[in-house]
């Protein structure tokens, strides 16, 4: 792999809410979701794309569907970029989710059998190690906004903070193979020593 772009998700059934929705194969796109995965193609018309990935939720494969409609481009399900698992949160309201998340530790078990942050952006570095072993050379990846957020801020060089902060519907990244590399490095030493960047000192 030389070139990764991730994109979210279009807007889906769950976001209308602000529901939680982790657990495959989840909601599929609202109207505005399929505009705007209509629009990713659109951004995406001179770019050459050689593989795309989803996850196993719904929302992501239809978005990538769409980003990709009147391509000949393989694709593959990777449960590997599957949103956080919510836990006894699925199904209910994100604010409820989000006030947890953001008092408690990186390493915190998330409550009913979910997965801590740690944990999520382990499984991250795994998704990415694998991406970067693809012969393909430009790889279309619609993702998640939390883990999209970790693997932005870890290309960066920075760690992820409690509060992602807004990754908008279906707009591209694009990543470079070292920035990926970088990406990948920083999460698993994030993971043995987790302190999120916006924790109180």
């Amino acid at each position: 792999m030389k070139t990764l772009i991730l994109a979210r998700h279009g807007h889906a059934a769950s976001n209308v809410g602000d529901t939680v929705s982790g657990r495959p194969p989840g909601e599929g796109l609202s109207e505005l979701g399929v505009a705007e995965g209509a629009a990713l193609r659109a951004v995406l018309a001179a770019d050459g794309i050689d593989l795309g990935v989803a996850s196993e939720l719904r929302r992501t494969q239809e978005t990538l569907a769409l980003a990709l409609d009147g391509r000949e481009v393989p694709t593959v399900v990777v449960p590997q970029l599957n949103e956080i698992n919510f836990g006894s949160y699925e199904g209910g309201p994100l604010a409820a989710y989000r006030e947890w998340a953001w008092s408690t530790a990186p390493d915190a078990e998330c409550p009913g059998g979910g997965e801590s942050r740690t944990a999520m952006a382990s499984r991250v570095a795994s998704a990415l190690d694998w991406l970067l072993a693809r012969p393909d050379d430009t790889i279309l990846a619609v993702w998640h906004a939390l883990p999209i957020r970790y693997v932005l801020e870890g290309a960066a060089g920075r760690p992820p903070p409690a509060r992602i902060g807004t990754i908008p519907h279906a707009d591209p990244y694009r990543l470079e193979r070292p920035d990926v590399e970088r990406a990948a490095e920083h999460l698993r030493a994030w993971v043995l020593a987790p302190r999120f960047a916006d924790a109180a000192a």
